[in-house]
């Protein structure tokens, strides 16, 4: 009778100190106790992880500023050729094919312009033309431009149609190499629009050349 008396008060006890346990655990979830600290861990891994996410998308690589920094110079010369067709092009084909480039290419700067200046990279000034530290081809010389500048009419067309595939050959090699080497998903993807719109340009400005 004794010992199960004293069997009953055991268990009693264990049961008593297991509850104690259970209310100090949860004590401790509120509090700063181990699990409060791995609540707390738990609530910041959302942001951190969204962070970690973000740079994963944002992830670029030297070819990517490289490609950015080229491509806007060379971009703003192909509008500036193109703003002079509406009143010095003798052709409306050329005219037509003067805007579709500057409507494709201002965008494309914009958004150049936006992913330099994100990835704390300097955006080139406005005006900067020289570009032979970029090893970029294409480019019109200063002479080229101006002489382009005081044609008119069908010689206009003439010299517009082949500096313009000459200047789009060089883009299409730049946006080759983006493909190549860079890692950024927009950028990349830019540079396949880039070949596959600019190739398809020199093609219709190597038809009007033969027309004429």
């Amino acid at each position: 009778m004794i010992r199960k008396r004293s069997l009953v008060r055991r268990t009693a006890a264990v049961a008593t100190a297991g509850a104690a346990l259970f209310v100090l655990a949860a004590c401790g979830g509120d509090g700063s106790g181990t699990a409060g600290h791995g609540g707390h861990s738990a609530a910041s891994a959302t942001p951190s992880t969204s962070a970690s996410a973000s740079a994963s998308q944002g992830k670029h690589n030297p070819a990517d500023v490289a490609f950015a920094k080229g491509m806007i110079p060379h971009h703003r010369q192909a509008v500036e050729m193109a703003d002079l067709a509406p009143k010095r092009a003798g052709s409306a084909e050329v005219r037509k094919l003067a805007a579709d480039i500057e409507k494709a290419q201002a965008p494309e700067i914009r958004a150049l312009s936006g992913w330099l200046t994100s990835w704390g990279e300097e955006v080139p000034a406005a005006g900067a033309m020289d570009h032979s530290a970029h090893g970029m081809g294409g480019m019109m010389t200063d002479e080229e431009m101006s002489g382009l500048g005081d044609a008119s009419g069908r010689a206009f067309d003439t010299a517009f149609l082949e500096l313009m595939i000459k200047h789009h050959e060089g883009a299409v090699e730049m946006a080759r190499t983006e493909r190549a080497d860079g890692s950024y998903g927009p950028a990349t993807k830019m540079a396949g629009e880039i070949i596959a719109s600019q190739s398809a340009e020199i093609e219709r400005m190597r038809k009007l050349l033969d027309e004429d």
